[in-house]
């Protein structure tokens, strides 16, 4: 069984689409797939589904919605050697069900693969193969989680956290970047990113940094009154104060020439934080 859940749902067995089009029977593969191999208990299941208030009939229609995935189940198996079923797909057990994906393949265990290995470079110091690994992770996200599902509790929390996964690997991979002088390349994605995350306040700093060293430092100034203008209109807070650090770095250098040691040690400051 092949899984992605990062973008699109799709799960294919045995090559063949078991991806239903209705919706709530759409929402039962999503969290079983999500969780493959491991058991999904009927009460998540009904959560996702309807929510705190399930119908009296919320476990028959359970049931159904099951049916009718392992029919798509048994028809993406017919013509193979009978040793797999569809009920050895998608199982049965006390409390709940799972998917048994038969040893295939998962955009996330392959995401969660990729960015732990990135982050070990991280922590070595090894900033070319943690920008690779990283690179190499989040490659494999094509839109948000779920992107074609409409979640319910359940799915609605995976997809936040699945969401600062992602975030925690794209900054660890802009900052092995940074490490390398990557710099100037980096200006453009984080522009858009600046824009998208308003109070994501490590992205910002990296943002500053990257103007910085690129000669930009009045813009790289004007990054940080733009943060601080937000954060206290929308949150009613200030910066960090490693984000003060390195606003006041950046601001005591000279703009012919940087201060890239005082820079660096501030961004280390945000690091922690972040």
């Amino acid at each position: 069984m092949d899984i992605d859940v990062l973008g699109a749902l799709t799960v294919r067995e045995n090559g063949v689409s078991i991806t239903p089009t209705a919706a709530k029977p759409r929402q039962v593969l999503a969290l079983l797939a999500l969780h493959a191999d491991q058991v999904v208990p009927v009460a998540a299941l009904i959560e996702e589904l309807w929510g705190t208030e399930p119908p009296r009939s919320a476990r028959t229609t359970l049931q159904t919605y099951v049916l009718q995935l392992r029919g798509l189940i048994g028809t993406a198996l017919e013509g193979t050697d009978g040793t797999r079923t569809a009920k050895d797909v998608l199982v049965t057990l006390p409390g709940g069900y799972m998917l048994n994906s038969g040893g295939g393949t998962s955009d996330v265990r392959e995401f969660d693969r990729l960015a732990g290995m990135g982050y070990r470079a991280m922590d070595a110091a090894d900033f070319p193969n943690a920008a690779r690994l990283l690179r190499e992770a989040l490659a494999l996200w094509s839109g948000p989680a779920f992107a074609d599902v409409d979640g319910g509790v359940q799915l609605d929390m995976e997809t936040r956290r699945l969401e600062e996964t992602r975030l925690c690997a794209l900054d660890q991979r802009i900052e092995a970047d940074l490490r390398l002088g990557r710099h100037r390349e980096l200006l453009a994605e984080l522009t858009v990113l600046a824009s998208r995350y308003r109070i994501h306040e490590n992205l910002h700093g990296q943002f500053m940094l990257a103007l910085h060293r690129s000669g930009r430092r009045g813009e790289a100034l004007s990054v940080y009154q733009r943060l601080r203008a937000t954060l206290v209109r929308e949150l009613g807070i200030e910066p960090s104060s490693a984000l003060r650090s390195l606003q006041r770095s950046i601001l005591m250098s000279g703009p012919e020439a940087p201060a890239a040691e005082s820079a660096e040690n501030a961004r280390k400051r945000l690091a922690r934080v972040g």
